[in-house]
């Protein structure tokens, strides 16, 4: 007895051979291993913690807190991509906060221009370093490490070893706020005391997954690459649509929507049409692939090059922002180490060494998991070292894993 499914739009036909198709059901441990692992992790604190990771509170905290690790991540993965690295960024996080907090508080600058200012001074802090990097040659390790030491040195300057706030109430609540409960909350049922806008964000989100996912497959079968059975596709995507749901859910639980969550969603889901679906973003991954053919095939590598580094300036000064605000000040010591959890964050979360591979997903993933790690330990009473230990075990990990996976495969293909 045999099936028909040579009508299904699903599924790919083998070339030479109408009516048979082609579907494989695989796994991909580059790209699926770190969900896997993502979810390992979450359910071993949940059950360390006794289920306070999972309480809606607890989540909240959790984006909230690493949200602008999480801003940074999307720049940095865009660089490591590249073939490149940032040390700087954490550095350019603290000027840019300062700047933000010169404008508002000590010049009475109005909050709107003084976030575009500082946008707009992040962005030439990018186009310095992405000259001496794409334009004059010097390589990006020493251009942001540098930057790194000049940066933080404006800022130590321009403070002095204080700090300067409070910031207005539109940038504290961009940090810290969330949004009201436009239309109360539901009464009843398993959603009861959930924000009913917050639940139609979370629906609207799942749609657009949905959406996305179909066509991505719909592509990939027009340019006749091997697609998985429509019933693993169907449940991967119903098993995403429930982790979504959860946690809008207990997000709305809590205290609604975090302003700042908004904020990254749009980021994440605009860096990720970038990459995926714009020329632009292709020749990202190409120079990152090999450099010298995609300048042979006409790639414009210096100009990426370069509006990735500015790129990466924007992004930096809105986590700067972001974390003045939260912290309702500007401090001298703002943003240490943030650049290497950000690197962390992009490594975790799939990039690859060499640079070529990775995901804006994949990076937001890799930084959530060192965010877990944070707060869970935390919650558990763990002093700081143990943190980093494991922090610096599960990054070893990561790249150990990236680097076994290419070998596995490069065996395979002889």
């Amino acid at each position: 007895m045999s099936t028909d499914t040579s009508a299904d739009p699903l599924v790919t036909p083998t070339p030479g051979k109408p009516g048979r198709p082609r579907v494989r059901l695989s796994f991909n441990p580059r790209e699926s291993g770190i969900y896997i692992a993502f979810a390992l992790i979450v359910a071993l604190f949940w059950i360390l913690t006794d289920g306070a990771l999972l309480e809606p509170q607890n989540i909240s905290n959790i984006i909230v807190q690493n949200s602008y690790i999480l801003i940074l991540a999307i720049g940095m993965i865009l660089i490591i991509i590249l073939g490149h690295i940032d040390l700087s960024a954490g550095s350019v996080v603290a000027v840019t906060g300062a700047l933000c907090a010169l404008l508002t508080v000590d010049l009475g600058v109005p909050w709107p221009i003084a976030v575009i200012a500082t946008m707009g001074a992040g962005a030439l802090i990018g186009a310095w370093q992405g000259y001496w990097v794409a334009y004059f040659g010097i390589p990006a390790f020493i251009v942001t490490l540098a930057g790194m030491l000049i940066f933080r040195a404006i800022t130590m300057t321009t403070l002095g070893n204080q700090g300067i706030g409070p910031f207005p109430e539109e940038i504290r609540t961009l940090s810290n706020g969330f949004t009201p409960g436009w239309l109360g909350n539901v009464a009843l049922g398993p959603l009861g005391g959930a924000d009913i806008v917050t639940v139609l964000v979370g629906l609207g989100l799942v749609a657009a997954l949905f959406l996305m996912q179909w066509r991505a497959r719909a592509g990939r079968i027009g340019y006749g690459q091997t697609v998985e059975p429509i019933e693993i596709f169907i449940a991967k995507l119903v098993v995403a649509a429930l982790v979504l749901m959860f946690v809008v859910v207990q997000l709305a639980r809590f205290k609604n929507l975090p302003w700042v969550l908004i904020l990254l969603t749009v980021l994440v889901v605009g860096y990720s049409l970038l990459t995926s679906n714009t020329v632009f973003g292709r020749h990202i991954y190409a120079i990152g692939g090999n450099r010298q053919a995609a300048d042979l095939s006409g790639v414009k590598v210096n100009a990426v090059t370069f509006w990735i580094f500015v790129n990466m300036g924007v992004l930096a000064a809105i986590a700067g922002i972001i974390f003045a605000g939260r912290l309702n000040q500007a401090g001298p010591t703002a943003g240490q180490n943030f650049e290497l959890d950000a690197i962390a964050a992009a490594f975790i979360g799939g990039a690859a060494v060499q640079g070529g591979i990775g995901k804006v997903v994949g990076a937001i993933t890799g930084g959530l998991i060192m965010a877990v790690i944070n707060n869970g330990m935390s919650l558990m009473g763990a002093a700081s070292d143990r943190v980093m230990l494991v922090k610096g075990l599960v990054l070893l990990a990561a790249v150990a894993y990236d680097i076994w996976t290419k070998r596995r495969a490069g065996v395979s293909r002889i």
